[in-house]
């Protein structure tokens, strides 16, 4: 910005992580705990460790809602495990705010900030 102005905005970090009833089958290749992180835009996966494209499309559509600050009321702050898309598994997929990293607007698009 111009004006010098702080152009700063939170993100939160997130954990999307296989969450599996005991004794329930898995269809997804998945095991308890795998996971993948969130940071900003960027997608983590630990090393050796892969993730069902199916799992994070069904998780994809919240992601970006759950990055940002929500009302306490908001269910997209209560509201953190997603069914596995396939109906005949019973695995969920935790979406846990893990910390927050703060951006800058110059710094994620070429589109400048107006005073509107």
């Amino acid at each position: 910005m111009a004006d010098g102005a702080d152009d700063g905005f939170d993100l939160y970090d997130l954990r999307v992580e296989v969450i599996v009833p005991e004794g329930e089958p898995i269809y997804c290749g998945a095991k308890p705990g795998d996971h993948f992180e969130l940071r900003g835009e960027m997608l983590h996966l630990p090393p050796g460790q892969g993730f069902s494209i199916y799992s994070v499309a069904a998780v994809l559509p919240l992601l970006a809602a759950k990055q940002r600050p929500t009302h306490a009321n908001d269910w997209m702050t209560t509201d953190a495990e997603v069914a596995c898309p396939d109906p005949n598994c019973a695995s969920r997929l935790r979406i846990t705010r893990t910390g927050k990293r703060r951006f800058s607007h110059a710094e994620t698009t070429a589109v400048p900030l107006t005073k509107d």
